[in-house]
């Protein structure tokens, strides 16, 4: 009986050439796999020579090649090899070089070909226990088996300072969501970018859920895939506000204008799904839980919004201060950040110091401050009465890793219609909105006063 070929021709031509993609990219990859890979495993002439010329320079320089090197290696270093294989060669890298993000399934790839690479090494090690088992000790096949099986392993220790020196000069893609608003995105490099947590600080009934319906709906517009999570509102409600928010129709004239709105929101290229949970019901695993699902149904978020994150219930069942477990619960979700490789923008309510705030700061944040250390960006709406009777209101940004930040912006909220527009700076600092608000509040005072006098004169009273 013939024995089958032991190469990856089984798993396709793509296949071999997104790996040796990975392995030229990824380093921490490339020392993995070179443990256990033999290159006749690549059954194209072509992905064998690319592959073998990384693995030359390597064992010549102790470093992995960069960009730059491998496109003299290319150039200087194939003139022995046949000139079709060349033009093969020189075509796969320049559509190498063409691609900046990883191949689709990158995990998969590594995965089935590193299982593939050690059980081959584990096989040759098991042939050769065989004789061993005749004329050696148990020891010596027991260590022939177990070095085997180390092979292969993951053996990323971490940046390496010196071998991974080019890497530090390799720029970092963001890959920024607009928020939708022009001096918002100018301040913070385009927006919130991947693996970063943002927090919209305002008080009850100030607007946070509106808020995060626009930063979603924005990036709806953009193309993107987004996932809003709301364990306050149903997800009826919230749907129903990004209709409001991206066609400009009032919420109570939804109904009226369904047909319009279908017609507006059909061809918009980005997708959105609405999960609902009840508050307090769902911790950072359950909404882990329900990523990884709507990834094996093909839906990878560019951004995920969490309303909001202070009605998250928290994982540990010890009596820890609140304080405690909103701090966890933050840092939880800037984890999720990094672990999804998107955005990640939550809400947070503040102490009673801000419901009737002209500007409000991070020290009226509700009980956690804390939970501000561990944030990418922070911004707080305030909206005085007399702001919510006149459809403003300001933006005042708290913190921002990426830019300037203590900057004051008046803001236009309708919220009839999820509306929401940031103006341009008026030059005001937070001291002066303070103390002009208090001047015309005590403005407003002594004229009451005096009406009050002038009333009290009127009817012959006092």
């Amino acid at each position: 009986m013939e024995q089958e070929k032991e190469d990856f021709s089984k798993f396709g031509k793509s296949f071999q050439e997104d790996l040796c993609q990975l392995v030229l990219k990824d380093r921490p990859f490339a020392d993995q796999i070179f443990e256990v890979l033999d290159i006749n495993f690549l059954e194209l002439k072509h992905l064998q020579i690319f592959v073998k010329r990384i693995i030359s320079y390597r064992e010549k320089y102790g470093v992995h090649p960069t960009q730059k090197i491998m496109n003299s290696i290319i150039r200087t270093q194939l003139t022995n090899e046949n000139e079709s294989v060349q033009i093969r060669i020189r075509d796969y890298y320049a559509r190498v070089l063409s691609t900046e993000v990883e191949p689709e399934g990158a995990t998969y790839i590594k995965d089935v070909a590193l299982d593939f690479c050690k059980k081959q090494k584990l096989k040759e090690a098991l042939i050769k226990s065989v004789d061993l088992i005749k004329r050696s000790s148990f020891d010596e096949v027991s260590r022939v088996i177990n070095d085997a099986i180390k092979l292969g392993a993951d053996n990323n220790l971490g940046y390496e300072y010196l071998k991974d020196f080019e890497a530090r000069f390799i720029p970092r893609f963001r890959k920024p969501v607009t928020t939708g608003w022009k001096e918002i995105d100018d301040i913070s490099k385009g927006g919130l970018g991947s693996g970063e947590l943002g927090v919209v600080v305002a008080p009850t009934g100030a607007g946070k859920s509106m808020v995060l319906v626009h930063l979603g709906a924005q990036a709806l517009k953009d193309g993107k895939n987004v996932i809003h999570y709301t364990l306050e509102l149903g997800d009826t409600v919230v749907a129903c506000r990004y209709d409001s928010a991206i066609t400009g129709v009032e919420l109570k004239n939804l109904t009226v204008f369904k047909e319009k709105i279908y017609d507006e929101i059909k061809d918009i290229k980005g997708r959105l799904v609405v999960k609902e949970y009840p508050t307090r019901s769902a911790t950072i695993q359950t909404i882990k839980n329900h990523l990884e699902k709507m990834k094996i149904r093909g839906f990878e978020p560019d951004m995920i919004i969490v309303d909001y994150g202070d009605l998250i219930r928290p994982i540990s069942s010890r009596k820890d201060e609140k304080r405690h477990q909103l701090e966890t619960i933050y840092e939880e979700l800037r984890g999720l950040a990094q672990i999804c490789e998107c955005p990640v923008w939550t809400a947070s309510q503040t102490n009673r110091s801000g419901l009737n705030a002209e500007v409000i700061t991070m020290e009226s944040i509700s009980e956690a401050f804390n939970k501000c250390f561990v944030a990418d960006f922070i911004f707080s709406v305030s909206r005085t009465v007399k702001d919510k009777n006149t459809n403003g209101g300001r933006v005042f940004v708290a913190k921002n890793r990426n830019g300037p930040d203590g900057l004051v912006y008046p803001i236009f909220m309708d919220t009839s219609c999820v509306s929401i527009k940031v103006m341009p700076q008026t030059g005001d600092s937070v001291e002066d909105i303070v103390q002009k608000s208090a001047k015309e509040e005590l403005q407003s005072l002594k004229e009451r006063y005096k009406s009050f006098k002038k009333e009290k004169k009127k009817n012959g009273v006092g």
